[in-house]
């Protein structure tokens, strides 16, 4: 179940709504009539009519963050965030290239949790990262011969379609 892919719950608006079912059973609706002026389905009525009964209005407030609490602190990405913009090669790689094996090897060092190389990619989303190559050339890269090569030699390897038979 759940919202479409990137589609995020709006908590205040189901909030609103559960407040606004409390009125309406102050009003004296009923279960039914109050699932249609909110539009909403029968079983979640009776839940909230259970919850408005038992206790009152502060039964139908939010209750938080939905899902698993996050396993980082704020504080703790945000030293990630310094972590990776330092670079692969403070950590002693060879390249400034971080691959998720690397990132999840910071991640161990500076907070002792460990993550899957699979999954923090969500973690590297959420700091606003995201997967690509690097941009930078190599300093020795030789432009006149590179267009050079692409003009004269590579027209001279590349496959030709074969000639069509004679009849």
């Amino acid at each position: 179940m759940g919202n479409p892919k990137g589609v995020k719950r709006d908590f205040e608006a189901l909030e609103r709504r559960r407040l606004q079912a409390a009125k309406l059973f102050e009003q004296g609706l009923s279960q039914a009539e109050v699932a249609r002026k909110t539009n909403v389905s029968r079983e979640s009525t009776r839940r909230w009519y259970r919850d408005w009964q038992n206790q009152g209005k502060a039964g139908l407030k939010q209750a938080g963050r939905a899902g698993r609490k996050p396993r980082l602190q704020a504080a703790q990405l945000e030293k990630l965030r310094r972590g990776l913009k330092q670079g692969a090669e403070v950590l002693g790689y060879g390249t400034g290239l971080w691959t998720s094996w690397r990132v999840a090897d910071l991640i161990e060092r500076q907070t002792g949790q460990k993550f899957h190389p699979g999954h923090v990619w969500r973690i590297l989303r959420s700091l606003g990262w995201s997967c690509q190559r690097p941009t930078g050339r190599a300093i020795q890269r030789n432009e006149p011969a590179i267009r050079r090569w692409k003009k004269v030699r590579w027209p001279e390897i590349k496959k030709k379609p074969a000639s069509s038979a004679e009849p």
